[in-house]
């Protein structure tokens, strides 16, 4: 767990005003922390907001803050539906989420997102045997190495693959061509008992890392989270619950407000930790206990 991982303090040095910018597929966002995908209002929140309102929320609110918003994909063809009428309303600011579906669909559905002025696409690679979906008759994946190596050559943009969490399955993503990888257990929603993400991170990052981006979600709470998980391999972090509860509250005010209250936390724990940018931000500030 993230409470465990401690940092090193440290105030002598140049590093007083952190540049926290990062280059998202040659989109130029203000920080590295982006909106993780999260949908289902009468899943997930109980009803609290009309669904369409909920992801048009989280997609201006991420855009407001230089962020970019993850949208979903499901049982419920509105789901993706929502997520694509609101990133066209925002000119393309956000990643469309497609689940391993057959394949055909699957690229259907990766051809309408590409039309709406995207500059990546993801999938949620865990979503493989989620129960929602078989019952909704949309069955998705596992696919093995060959499918994947295949679909990705077929589609025109980047494609980042969200659910690894093993070396080996980071290595395959980047032998199949993938773009990126989100370090994820869908919130640890499918598989008991599997290991935290900052767990997995550092040996994913020592195997993978300057060969496909690195992402990662899971338990961030604060822009010092998103320190140490930065300090532990990843280029970038999502955010899911916590953007989906102020998106109900304050709507897009409040989805941007979040996340730039978590973009000062970051700058600050950076100062306090000698890091002047990203690239400065290293496992040697992590105090780890022995």
């Amino acid at each position: 767990s993230l409470t465990g991982i401690k940092l090193n303090l440290r105030t002598i040095h140049e590093a007083s005003d952190p540049n926290i910018t990062y280059d998202f597929f040659g989109r130029r966002l203000q920080m590295p922390i982006f909106v993780a995908p999260l949908a289902g209002m009468s899943i997930n929140m109980g009803n609290a907001m009309d669904e369409g309102a909920h992801i048009a929320a989280m997609v201006s609110g991420g855009k407001e803050a230089g962020s970019i918003t993850f949208t979903c994909d499901g049982p419920n063809p509105l789901f993706f539906d929502l997520g694509l009428e609101a990133l066209r309303k925002n000119q393309g600011w956000g990643v469309p989420t497609v689940k391993p579906r057959q394949q055909e669909a699957f690229l259907s559905l990766v051809k309408r997102a590409q039309d709406c002025g995207v500059v990546a696409i993801a999938t949620d690679i865990d979503a493989a045997g989620i129960i929602h979906m078989r019952r909704a008759g949309q069955p998705a994946g596992p696919w093995p190495f060959e499918v994947w190596e295949k679909t990705i050559s077929q589609t025109k943009l980047p494609i980042i693959l969200k659910g690894v969490m093993t070396v080996q399955e980071a290595e395959l993503a980047v032998r199949a061509g993938a773009a990126g990888i989100v370090v994820s257990n869908h919130g640890g929603r499918v598989l008991d008992h599997t290991p935290g993400t900052a767990a997995v991170l550092p040996e994913i990052a020592r195997a993978v890392k300057g060969k496909i981006r690195i992402f990662v979600d899971g338990g961030v709470r604060s822009g010092t989270d998103v320190l140490k998980m930065l300090a532990l391999g990843a280029e970038a972090v999502l955010v899911g619950r916590p953007m989906a509860i102020v998106a109900v509250g304050g709507g897009r005010e409040g989805v941007s407000l979040l996340l730039n209250q978590y973009a000062d936390q970051l700058r600050t724990a950076m100062l306090y930790t000698g890091c002047a940018s990203l690239a400065e931000i290293a496992p040697s500030i992590l105090h780890m206990s022995r």
